[in-house]
């Protein structure tokens, strides 16, 4: 007689029957319910900023240690690393002649780090870098979002050049992760360490992104007129969801893998024939359809653009 199964496993079972649009509704509720729950049990909600740098911070941690220990780099995309430091580059500008706070510090070492960890992949363990694997371009994304940054940008009183770099660091951050998911994907296996760093990118996105709907929540929307009018606003909100698409399906492969099969045996969500390409198009085809009203606009054009100009494996 077989044993009765744990009701976690029945229930992953079962929403693992479901079809995708079920596994989608499903997801917006729990990402609804968790909004709820965060909402009531943290008082100040700057407070999920601060735990979306901790966790950020914790995945650049295990990045170092797999550098320092392992004297390995196979698996990281030096592409995703130096985008990051670009973004992160700008929006340190940014904070410096714009509002310099405690943002300012955190970004400061967030940047130093991953110039530490760019140093080490291009110099120190050159021989271990698959560039081979690393092969997505990255002026796809740098070009669409300078582009983007020039046409909307947050109308504020701030300098021209400060607004256009501040619209263009949030654009970058945003898509930043697409190299490392590419490189998942060519490799078919993902090293447990890289694994666990992109899986602290998708909780740090969700806690940033939960910050900022609880703050327009919290401010009845007078947040997003803070921020100045037009697209901007929606962009700002908009570049949150994006990017927490990008990483919410590698995180629930993450949890699958690691409830159902372990550590040692993280495949890549990517490996099982589907490509980048048909990856930013579903993204894509979900914004689109949560934003029926902004499909001409701003990213979703860029999602777009990235469905039609990545190669075909």
């Amino acid at each position: 007689m077989r044993g009765s199964k744990s009701p976690i496993h029945a229930v992953a079972t079962w929403v693992r029957r479901q079809p995708p649009k079920v596994k989608a509704f499903l997801a917006v509720v729990s990402g609804m319910a968790a909004l709820v729950i965060l909402r009531y049990i943290v008082h100040d909600h700057d407070n999920l900023f601060a735990a979306a740098e901790a966790v950020h911070a914790i995945g650049i941690c295990v990045l170092i240690y797999k550098l320092m220990k392992e004297k390995t780099c196979a698996g990281l995309s030096l592409k995703s690393q130096e985008l990051t430091a670009i973004f992160l580059a700008v929006r340190l500008y940014c904070s410096f002649v714009m509002e310099y706070d405690i943002h300012t510090l955190l970004d400061s070492a967030t940047l130093g780090t991953t110039l530490w960890v760019i140093y080490m992949i291009r110099f120190k363990l050159k021989s271990s870098y698959m560039e081979d694997k690393d092969n997505f371009a990255i002026y796809y994304v740098v070009a669409p979002c300078a582009l983007l940054a020039l046409v909307i940008h947050p109308s504020t009183s701030h300098h021209i050049l400060n607004r256009i770099c501040w619209a263009f660091c949030v654009y970058l951050e945003a898509v930043s992760v697409l190299p490392q998911l590419r490189v998942m994907q060519n490799t078919k296996i993902v090293e447990p360490f890289t694994a666990h760093y992109v899986f602290a990118l998708g909780v740090a996105r969700f806690l940033s992104c939960a910050h900022w709907v609880l703050q327009v929540l919290d401010t009845r929307g007078r947040l997003l007129t803070a921020l100045g009018y037009g697209l901007w606003p929606s962009m700002v909100l908009l570049s949150e969801i994006v990017q927490t698409f990008i990483l919410a399906d590698f995180c629930y492969y993450y949890v699958k893998r690691w409830r159902f099969w372990g550590p040692a045996c993280s495949t890549s969500p990517l490996g099982s024939g589907v490509s980048l390409k048909i990856y930013c198009a579903v993204v894509y085809e979900h914004t689109a359809s949560s934003y029926n009203l902004m499909r001409g606009s701003g990213y979703v054009l860029f999602l777009k653009y990235l469905f039609l100009a990545l190669p075909s494996e």
